[in-house]
Formats: structure tokens, sequence, C-alpha cells
């Protein structure tokens, strides 16, 4: 077997992380995945399915130390007959806890099915495109998990991100994993995490390696409908686009021709009801939304991308509890934080998405927000500039933006 995250010399080190923990797992090695934003969870040690030998099960229980798991997908649980321990098949969930399937063995070729050979055995008939239920017996040895069929973009949990790097990988989207314990069993964390790789040659891909890889190198949205839309800033052509994962519906007001090598005005706004429908004066995003807009008619080439997320991703619902803590004396981190709820979860891959379908590579961006400019970048979208978008403060909306500039990053003035 390969030696765990033992790469070629001849193996370009500028590749991605991705690109390079794949290279090695189509060799039969192994690459560690781990979540720096969540580091409670940890970190696994991922070998590909059809791939895993009794050398790599031995490598995960004599080092990893956790619990030897295989992630497979649902249409591979069901065609295998094998159900979740409760005995259900759930819907998604939000947590990114593993949901464990009944354990197996292979039917035939192995003995006690134990053994660090055996269990490979088993393993590799998980792996198999052709494998039936009459295959496998139950219970047995071997811990199945189930990832969602959206992978990692969809649900954040380790059997995901495992099954995406094996699908990187290009190979059987089966994947066996094993959390990493220290000696004194508990998992392992922080620079102790890093500290396993480094010793064991393992490549680190971080989960959100694995979520700008799909991004990058798939395309998720898809254009339902397009239609004129006379706006006080003059027509516009309105289309709708859809998140075929999630099924949630976007606009993009644009004006002009989009496919062009000249950098397009774009503004990416976020829904806000409160704000762009009720014009509430606690934020600013009705009149960025309005100006926006302006500056494209005007313009006569750009276009304004509407996203449905509101209140920064956590909805209408949560960003009104959200109001009656600021009314309480919270800021919107404090209050975003208290609900249990992220500051900010807004998906600009998407967005970035958006753009390439629409033959946009370069733009001018109406922002005021770094965050979408690295995004953007990172996606492939090239921005050539910043148009500043600032609202004046007022009485209303003062400590919004101050603690927008503050705690958010954002480029804004004095307040």
């Amino acid at each position: 077997m390969t030696q765990p995250g033992t790469a070629p010399a001849a193996q370009s080190m500028s590749e991605s992380p991705v690109a390079r923990a794949a290279y090695l797992l189509r060799k039969g090695g192994m690459a560690l995945i781990k979540d720096p934003s969540r580091p409670e969870r940890g970190g696994v040690v991922v070998a590909a399915g059809a791939r895993t030998s009794d050398d790599t099960v031995n490598f995960l229980a004599s080092h990893a130390r956790g619990l030897t798991a295989v992630a497979i997908l649902p249409e591979r649980a069901e065609r295998l007959g094998l159900l979740l321990q409760r005995g259900l098949h759930p819907d998604p969930v939000a947590d990114a806890g593993e949901r464990w399937l009944v354990t197996v063995e292979a039917r035939a070729g192995v003995s006690t099915g134990i053994s660090a050979s055996d269990r490979a055995a088993t393993i590799q008939v998980l792996a198999r495109a052709e494998a039936r239920p009459e295959d496998l017996t139950t219970p047995g040895h071997v811990h199945p998990t189930l990832a969602d069929a959206g992978g990692i973009v969809v649900r954040n949990g380790f059997s995901e991100a495992a099954i995406d790097l094996v699908r990187a990988a290009g190979l059987e989207p089966v994947a066996t994993f094993s959390q990493v314990l220290g000696d004194d069993g508990e998992l392992l964390t922080g620079d102790a995490l890093d500290a396993f790789a480094a010793q064991h040659s393992l490549p680190e891909v971080r989960v959100a390696d694995l979520f700008t890889h799909r991004m990058a190198s798939e395309s998720f949205v898809r254009q339902l409908s397009q239609a004129t839309l006379p706006t006080r800033h003059g027509d516009f052509l309105v289309r709708a686009f859809e998140n075929r994962l999630d099924a949630r519906q976007h606009l993009v007001l644009s004006v002009g021709e989009t496919r062009s090598p000249e950098p397009l005005l774009v503004r990416m706004h976020s829904e806000c009801l409160t704000g762009d429908v009720f014009h509430s004066l606690r934020c600013d995003c009705g009149p960025q939304l309005d100006e926006a807009l302006r500056r494209v008619g005007e313009a006569g080439r750009g276009l304004v991308l509407y996203l449905r997320q509101e209140g920064r991703g956590i909805g209408l619902l949560d960003k009104i509890r959200a109001y009656a803590l600021q009314d309480e004396g919270r800021d919107t981190v404090e209050a975003n934080l208290e609900l249990g709820l992220p500051v900010d979860s807004r998906d600009y891959g998407l967005a970035a998405q958006i753009l390439h379908t629409l033959g946009v590579q370069r733009v001018r961006l109406m922002t005021n927000n770094p965050e979408k400019i690295r995004t953007l970048t990172e996606f492939g979208v090239e921005v050539v500039a910043r148009e500043p978008l600032e609202v004046a403060p007022s009485d209303d909306n003062r400590q919004y933006l101050r603690t927008k500039k503050e705690k958010l990053g954002h480029l804004l003035g004095d307040m």
C-alpha cells in the first residue's frame, strides 16, 4: 500500500489541497479532513473504499484509533437493503453527526470478520458497484454511515466530506474513515491534530476546501425563465434562477450585454424584506438596492443579483427574533449569537455560479463588504474595481452600520 499521504516527487505542490489528497486516494493512500470552523469536531483520516486494504484498516485502528466507518450514499444503502440503526430512513438532518446504518459483514471470503483483512474484504463489497443485498450479512464488524446525496454543499458532516473527497478522486462514492484520538482516548484537535497529520505524512483538507472545489467544478444553478421588467430606473431583463440543491429561486436584473470581456457593473444584494419592501430604517438595504438599480440603469450595462438569503442567511422569522434582542440593546452580531445562529451564513459561491452562467468574468462590484470580493475571486470572477455603496447614517441605523464596520469588516466611513 502507498504510505499514508506520501506524494510522489513529480506531483506539483501548487495543486489545491483537494487535488493533492485525491491523487493519493487514487493510489491507495489517505488524507486528513478537518473543519477549522468547528475545531471541537476534530478530524478524520479518509481512504477510498475501493482502495481500502488490510493495511488501511490496520492504520486506522492503530493510529487514528476512532471507530472505523464506511460512508455510503442513500442509493447504495437502499440497493443493499441497509437501514439506519433505529430502523428508519430519515430526511437529512441539520446537525453534522454521523447517521449510522446497521453493521455488516461480507457473506463470503471472511472468517471471524473482526480482522483487518476481513473488514477490508467487507468494505470492498460495499464499494462494488454491482454488490447485492445477498453479498452481505448483518450484524457484522463494519459500520456504514449514511451520507447525504448532495454532499458537503448540503450537509456539513464528515461522511459527506469523505464521500466528496473520494468523488474528487474519480472513484466509486464509498469512503472509509476514522476520527483521530489521542493517547488519552479523546479527540485530537488544533495543533495536536496538525502534528498527527505531519507525523504520518497525511495531506490536510479543510471542509471549506471541499466546498470550494464542489462550487468551482460543478454547477448547481439553472435559469428557469426571463422577462422584461420596467422600473423607474429603466427597463431591465429579469431572469429567474434556481439552486438545484435547495430549490430556492434567485433573480438577476440586467441591462445590456453581460457576455463581454469588459468589466460589468454588478451588485450582489441579499434579500431584506423589511428594508427592500417596507423601507425599514434599521438597515441600509433598501437604499442600497435602489441606488444599485439606478447606477446600472444609468450606465446602460450591468446587473443586480438578488439573492434569496434573508437576514444574512438566517431567514425572516429569526431575523425578527434578532430585532427583538436588538430592541433590548444587543447589536446585530450579538443578537444572532445569542439565538445560536451564525453571524453571516450567506452563500456567494452560488452568486459566482450565476455570474459564470451569464458569461460574466470581470466585474466592477458595488459593495462595502470585502468578503464578497474574496469569494468571487476565489470562484474565478475577477473583481477589477470596488464601487463603494454607502448610505448616510441616521439615528436609526448608526449602530447597525457601526457594527458592520467594526465587527464584520465592512469598508465604511466615519459613523
